[in-house]
């Protein structure tokens, strides 16, 4: 396939580039979390190659976008609870579950009776959204299992020949996928963490839980994007470290033939050889900002065939950041 890409798109590119997701074609697009592959989301067809082109499995169900939260109503049984959070958090970097109308093909929801709806406040996004006049079905750009694209160079490793065109950008902003919350049982709950974070939800609705499956294994249906059990990885295998920083300096020490993934002021793992840094420690949202392109130089390193990474923080954006390199690593943790 002839993958066209629109490095600096214009109005008139956007505009083209929306009326190929319209008539069922597949485009890449930036947005504030990581970038993303659209496609008509009420074209069962049209998404169903979304999963062929990310060799996505069929279960794994995915977001539809829209450009305005007043528009979920026509595609989902809004709730009072979610125009609270629509009011508080959209257009942003937050996804709501709820059941879906029938106008939405079970291709795009996994088979489930539910639906994930976002407003993406990125405005290439919201322009593409605009002018395909439907909602946009989209999971990250990326080859299903790999790390999610932060920049449209990987959107074009991965994706190139695969779909009809690719929309250039900066790199992302907040660099991981969004906040999931599901409205759909007994009480709200996030599936998977994002740049919103459980406590920010909790000042709109008190009683927001956290999935166990957010740092724990998983092994059901999926009910959001993100819940398997391995995602996220570069080639290399992952190995993450909990431990005191010394010990963890002396262990990688021995190890100078592997990748080492550290905070920005690890000034003696930095001096090692294959190491990079992903954000400063006290910083999780720096650390969410350059995790999966750091994943991703590491496969441009192809006798690297172990990567051992330091353990991030859990609280506020750092719950989102355990959660990828948890699911990055396959849950394989190390203590020292």
């Amino acid at each position: 396939m002839d993958t066209l890409f629109f490095e600096n798109p214009s109005a008139e590119e956007i505009l083209r580039a929306g009326e190929m997701i319209k008539s069922g074609g597949l485009v890449a697009f930036p947005t504030e979390t990581v970038y993303g592959l659209g496609a008509n989301a009420l074209d069962a067809e049209a998404s169903a190659k979304i999963y062929a082109a990310k060799g996505r499995p069929s279960d794994n169900p995915l977001i539809i976008h829209l450009a305005d939260p007043s528009d979920a109503e026509k595609y989902a049984f809004t709730t009072p609870e979610f125009q609270r959070l629509a009011e508080r958090f959209m257009p942003g970097p937050l996804t709501v579950i709820m059941k879906k109308r029938e106008i939405i093909p079970r291709t795009v929801t996994g088979g489930l009776d539910t639906v994930a709806v976002r407003v993406p406040s990125h405005p290439t996004a919201n322009a593409l959204i605009r002018a395909a006049g439907v909602p946009i079905a989209a999971p990250s750009a990326n080859l299903s299992g790999k790390p999610s694209p932060t920049s449209a160079a990987h959107v074009v490793r991965d994706m190139f020949g695969r779909i009809d065109a690719i929309i250039g950008g900066s790199d992302a902003e907040i660099g991981v996928e969004s906040t999931i919350v599901t409205l759909a049982g007994e009480v709200p709950c996030v599936l998977r963490p994002g740049f919103v974070t459980p406590e920010e939800l909790r000042e709109v609705l008190p009683e927001v839980e956290v999935s166990p499956a957010v740092t724990g294994r998983y092994e059901g249906v999926p009910l959001s994007p993100g819940m398997r059990y391995k995602h996220y990885s570069p080639r290399a295998s992952v190995t993450i470290l909990d431990g005191e920083y010394s010990h963890i300096a002396a262990f990688l020490a021995d190890r100078p033939e592997c990748g080492k993934l550290c905070f920005a002021g690890d000034a003696e793992i930095l001096a090692m050889p294959n190491s990079r840094e992903y954000g400063e420690k006290d910083d999780p949202s720096s650390q969410a900002h350059l995790l999966f392109s750091r994943l991703r130089e590491f496969d441009d390193l192809p006798e690297i065939t172990e990567i051992y990474a330091r353990k991030p923080s859990s609280g506020g954006v750092g719950l989102a950041v355990l959660n990828r390199l948890i699911r990055a690593a396959g849950f394989n943790v190390k203590t020292l």
